[in-house]
């Protein structure tokens, strides 16, 4: 309602939609663009949120029907909210409709208390402006920006902070940094991270490529700027946690999500032993369901604790036979089976 009324007082210029501000002068509004303030902005990032798959039928068109399924389940769970569109949402084979739908879908079927990133990475900045508005409109409480790595010999520093300045600058949420160099080859520097930790409408990153001293070292030299981290993988997310990470986005708790989320229950509880042993038993599931079988197998093994995982959209290829069994052997090692 607040940003409604000052829509009409600056004659329909582009506003920040207020969400969780107390008042109108929280916002900063100019005829010539538009720029979130930190002050009064803040979204905490500290939990666990996995990054939901896009659960297709056989002609592989999304089926909302099983997203809202599967997010009832996870909605019992003590998770922080829901990255939608990363990518383990197979986000790079939808078309723009479906992204912000996704987005739109999962917030109707998401308590308040709990929050949705919605991944608006595209190629180009002015796409991922584009992106990054659509889905804020959709109900996206914050946005993960992934790294532009088409032209990656290009992308420098200057480039980078240029591209993801601008975005946060006509963001009407606040912005998180993606770091995830397994899929896009391009590995966001920590001098890039510490540039960008200054703007006030840019609040996170994560950080997915499981160098826990890059980590540790962005959260040290980020630490005057309200700059928080997540790592990007439960394989190596108590270590994250010990060296200032917040909270992970990981695909593992796509599948056990009560479990990865008590691990982070134990390290704030100070019981690190029970931490150590839960984080051990996670990493072969975890490797399984990211670098070893992908989307595929995070879908597969889905399936095996009552979720609708449901079909890739080509050209990913099903999960093989020989592929299966050696999934269900890591998930019954480690007594999740």
């Amino acid at each position: 309602m607040a940003a409604a009324l000052v829509r009409k007082l600056v004659f329909e210029v582009p506003v920040l939609r207020c969400r969780r501000l107390t008042s109108i002068s929280q916002c900063l509004i100019s005829r010539t663009g538009l720029r979130t303030m930190a002050t009064g902005v803040k979204v905490d990032l500290s939990g666990v949120f996995p990054p939901i798959v896009t659960p297709f039928d056989e002609k592989e068109n999304v089926n909302y029907d099983e997203l809202t399924n599967n997010l009832q389940r996870w909605n019992s769970m003590p998770l922080r909210g829901y990255v939608v569109q990363g990518s383990n949402g197979e986000y790079v084979f939808l078309n723009k409709e479906e992204r912000v739908e996704m987005v739109r879908r999962v917030r109707q079927a998401t308590p308040a208390d709990k929050l949705i990133l919605a991944g608006s990475g595209c190629e180009s900045t002015r796409d991922t402006i584009e992106m990054s508005k659509m889905m804020g409109d959709a109900g996206a409480d914050a946005l993960l920006v992934v790294t532009p790595f088409y032209f990656k010999s290009m992308m420098t520093s200057e480039a980078l902070i240029n591209h993801f300045t601008k975005v946060a600058d006509n963001s009407p949420v606040p912005v998180i940094l993606y770091s995830v160099p397994a899929n896009t080859g391009l590995d966001l520097p920590v001098d890039v991270a510490v540039a960008l930790s200054k703007h006030p409408n840019i609040i996170g990153m994560k950080e997915s490529g499981g160098d826990v001293t890059k980590i540790g070292l962005i959260v040290h030299q980020t630490k005057d700027n309200n700059f928080q981290m997540l790592a990007g993988s439960a394989g190596f997310f108590l270590q994250s946690l010990s060296v200032g990470a917040v909270g992970g986005v990981c695909a593992l708790a796509n599948v056990l999500g009560r479990e990865v989320c008590q691990v982070q229950t134990f390290f704030s509880d100070g019981k690190m032993e029970e931490a150590m042993k839960l984080q051990h038993r996670l990493i072969e599931p975890n490797s399984a369901v990211t670098k070893r079988f992908g989307v595929p197998g995070l879908k597969t093994a889905m399936e095996w604790f009552g979720f609708y995982g449901g079909p890739v959209r080509n050209p990913l290829l099903p999960t093989s036979e020989a592929h299966k069994e050696q999934l269900r052997e890591a998930f019954t090692r480690n007594g999740f089976l």
